[in-house]
Parts: C-alpha cells; sequence; structure tokens
C-alpha cells in the first residue's frame, strides 16, 4: 500500500479532535462523539481507499455513520478494513479530564480481527517487554517477567488499569507485589501505546476492557513492535451468538497483537485533552494547534506531528 496513506490517515484523526475539541468540558459526550464521528466520517471520504468500517460506533441500526460494514472513501483501490474510535474516552472529553484521543487504523481486507462491543481481558507492553508477557500467568509472574525484561525492579513499573470494581482483585495483587499504579477513568487505547513510548511513564496496561479498543491498540503496537495479548470476554449467551456471526468459534483464544491487526497496518491518533501520550487541542485566534502520532508496521516509522491550522483558509465545517 503507498505509504502516504499515513499522512492520510493523520488528516482523519486531526478532524476529529479539531471538531470534538471545541465540547471538551462541556458535559456532553453524545455531542462530542457526534462531531468527531461527523468530522471522520467527511474527511474520510476524500481518500483514495475502497475502505470497509470493520471496528466502528455500532450496528447499522445503532450508529448513523461508521458504523460496522460501512463503506468509506472514495471507492479506489486499494481494498482495506478500517477501524475507528472517533473519540476515545468521550467521558473524559465531556468532563475536560485527560487522556481522550481521536483515533483510527488501516488494515488490508480482512486484515482486522472482527471484534464485537464485548469485553476483553488485555496486557500490552512496550518492545522491550514483548515476550515476557503471558496473559495465562498470573499479575505477579507478569510483573516479574517484565521488570527482568526492561532490566529494573517490579517497584520501578507502572501499570494502568481501568479504575472499575472488576479490578479490585487485579489491584491488590499488583500492590502487593511492589508495582505502581496509574488508574485511568476511560480510555485504554491511549495508554497502550504510551507503554511502547520510551520515557513515558507506563509500562504496562492490565486488565478488562473494551474488545474494538483491543484491537485499535493491538494495530498500534504492532507497528511500534510492542506485545500485546488479548482475551474475548463474553458476559451472555448473545454475545457468543454475536461473535460467532463475526467468525469467532474458538471463544477461549489468546490473540496477539500480529492476529489482531495482520498485514501491512497504519495507525494514526491525535489528542482531544492532553494525556501520557499526546497534547490536546489547543486553540487560539483564528485556528488551533494538535499533536498527534502516525506509524506503519511494514516500516517501523513512527511519527509525532505537531499542526497549525488556521481557520480562515482550511474551516472545519
Amino acid at each position: 500500500m503507498d505509504r502516504n496513506l499515513a499522512l492520510e490517515l493523520v488528516r482523519v484523526s486531526e478532524a476529529a479532535a479539531l471538531a470534538c475539541g471545541r465540547w471538551v468540558g462541556m458535559g456532553d459526550k453524545i455531542a462530542a462523539d457526534d462531531a468527531a464521528t461527523n468530522a471522520m466520517r467527511r474527511t474520510l471520504e476524500a481518500i483514495d481507499i475502497d475502505g470497509t468500517v470493520v471496528i466502528g460506533e455500532g450496528e447499522m441500526d445503532e450508529a448513523p455513520m461508521l458504523y460496522i460494514g460501512e463503506k468509506v472513501g472514495s471507492g479506489a483501490a486499494p481494498e482495506v478494513d478500517i477501524a475507528v474510535d472517533p473519540l476515545e474516552g468521550t467521558n473524559i472529553c465531556a468532563k475536560g479530564m485527560q487522556g481522550a484521543i481521536a483515533t483510527i487504523a488501516l488494515a488490508p481486507r480482512g486484515g482486522f480481527l472482527h471484534a464485537p462491543d464485548m469485553y476483553m481481558e488485555k496486557i500490552a507492553v512496550g518492545p522491550s517487554a514483548r515476550d515476557a508477557i503471558d496473559i495465562n500467568a498470573t499479575p505477579t509472574e507478569n510483573l516479574k517477567r517484565v521488570a527482568e525484561a526492561k532490566g529494573c525492579y517490579i517497584e520501578d513499573l507502572t501499570v494502568v488499569i481501568l479504575d472499575r470494581p472488576r479490578h479490585d482483585r487485579l489491584i491488590d495483587e499488583i500492590r502487593r507485589a511492589g508495582s505502581r499504579i496509574h488508574l485511568i477513568s476511560d480510555g485504554d487505547v491511549a495508554p497502550a501505546i504510551a507503554a511502547a513510548v520510551e520515557g513515558s511513564g507506563v509500562d504496562l496496561v492490565m486488565g478488562v476492557g473494551g474488545a474494538p479498543e483491543g484491537v485499535l491498540a493491538a494495530a498500534a503496537l504492532k507497528c511500534m513492535g510492542g506485545g500485546m495479548q488479548g482475551r474475548l470476554v463474553f458476559m451472555t449467551q448473545e454475545e457468543r451468538a454475536r461473535a460467532r456471526k463475526m467468525g469467532i468459534e474458538d471463544f477461549d483464544r489468546v490473540y496477539t497483537a500480529e492476529e489482531m491487526a495482520q498485514g501491512d497496518v497504519f495507525f494514526a491518533a491525535t489528542g482531544v485533552t492532553t494525556g501520557d501520550l499526546l497534547k490536546g487541542v489547543r486553540y487560539f485566534s483564528g485556528g488551533a494547534e494538535t499533536h498527534s502520532i502516525v506509524m506503519r508496521s511494514k516500516s517501523r516509522t513512527v511519527r509525532f506531528i505537531e499542526s497549525k491550522h488556521f481557520f480562515d483558509f482550511k474551516p472545519l465545517y
């Protein structure tokens, strides 16, 4: 695929971040998400791809656009699958908290795991510890392995975990092991990427979060050489039926990043609010600044891009 697709994708994530950035702290997560989704959809229309959304805002009857199965792009080759989260961290954005991002990933047709909108158990690390993790091992054992791979003490590690009651036992065990914990309210894609960025202050992401977000994180970590394992968590028989409909037969399978995101993968994300990975949208008179990350698995190229947007020349709407 054309390497210039990477820069096309970052334009998409920038447009979404700029649109929903106006809603930061306004208390309306639905309006923020709608703004990001509309901007992302409009920008995708101008890209020369024959794209199909496989990770999106829901099923056709649940989402007006960027729904699973929706066609995006100009219709020209190449044929690609698209995974999107126009605003990861809707509550974060609505409350003006840290870590909301706009994100999109692209792979050859059939390249992404078609993960249903359900839970996934995950563990994610950077390149130095990619071969050390085992989702079937205890949290303490994984901490020991990661510390050894990184050449540090368990006490030096920082683990990001979603602040949910389901993680109480996990949190207790990690505290007993001696590692530091950073609890987040929403949005585990950005921390997973941060785990692969040297000096970010994040070493691991552990716990149960959304399966679609797991695929997006896997796409990014594949591009960066990081490691991730994920296993779907089924709460109802209906979820099992949906997974089977999407081609998933082995309900206990552990997926690696390379299995969730196959082929030549592109990934882009733009900060909406400032977090461990990216700075948020900063407005000035007549425009705004954005901070993005864009990467490609084939070349392992990772770029951080700071952009200035002047609305007199390129209006948001």
